[in-house]
Formats: C-alpha cells, structure tokens, sequence
C-alpha cells in the first residue's frame, strides 16, 4: 500500500485506536465471559434478528495465521478464534451491522460505536450513560441515534 493509501486508511478510521483502548478501559473488565466458536453462529442469528434484521453474516474460523487481529466482520461475515470475548462477538456484530455488502463501511465511526454501545447495554447489561460518557472522555464520537445501515427507516 502507498503512503497515500495508508493515510486515506487512517484518516477514515480515526478513531480506531482510541476504541481499542476505551474497550480495553471501560468493556473488557466488566464481560469475563467468553463464547466457544460452536456457539457463536446461534448467538449471532438471536441477536440479528432480534434486533431486526433479516440475513445474518456466517461465521467463520479466522485463519491461523491472523496472529495479531482478534476477530473480524463486515456484512457477510464474522470470523472469529476457537473462543472470543462476549464482547468482542458484540464489537464484531456492529462492525457488520455498519458495512453494506459492497464493502462501504463506518469502519469504528460515530455509526459503529452508536450500534456497538446499544448492543453492549442490551446484551451485556453495560449501563449504557457510562458507557456514553466513558466513551466522550476517551474522546470518541458517537451517533446516539445509530441504526442498522440497511434497516429500513
């Protein structure tokens, strides 16, 4: 990837780094609990249609050799290790939530993190004003309104 590239990359997921660390701080410590991945593709299709949603993504194994990425998602698909965080199923779930099938996505936008922290307080229990206000103070922004990208109005 060219200089150009990799700064377009960074520039429209800005806030990427500061969400990993804020999970880190403020999701983590509070969700111990994690999800064999046998399980992961009936907890996806539970939450996507309850929040909604037809035509859930498919799990899959991420690949061995991801080394340093934890999980990964876009609206297809959601690929996951032998076992993931709770939460982490959630942070995955938004991202694919947030991206259309052709590849547009929010990347850890105001949109993601709006959907991200409505699935963190209805399926974790996480009360959702600290997690907006942990999340300011971390310098985060968030779509309080955010939806679904291809739920209809």
């Amino acid at each position: 990837m060219n200089d150009r590239k990799a700064r377009a990359c960074r520039a429209r997921d800005g806030q990427r780094g500061r969400v990993y660390a804020w999970e880190d701080r403020a999701v983590a410590p509070h969700d111990p609990t994690t999800l064999p991945f046998a399980a992961a593709q009936g907890m996806v299709d539970a939450i996507w249609a309850d929040m909604g949603l037809r035509h859930p993504p498919a799990v899959e194994k991420l690949p061995h050799q991801a080394t340093a990425t934890l999980a990964r998602a876009n609206r297809l698909t959601v690929l996951l290790p032998p076992r993931a965080p709770s939460w982490c199923l959630l942070h995955e779930l938004a991202h694919a939530m947030t991206s259309t099938a052709d590849g547009a996505s929010d990347g850890h936008g105001p949109l993601f993190m709006g959907v991200y922290l409505r699935l963190l307080a209805r399926y974790l229990r996480l009360d959702p004003v600290a997690l907006g206000r942990s999340a300011a103070a971390a310098g985060i922004t968030v779509a309080a309104e955010a939806r679904p990208v291809f739920l209809d109005p």
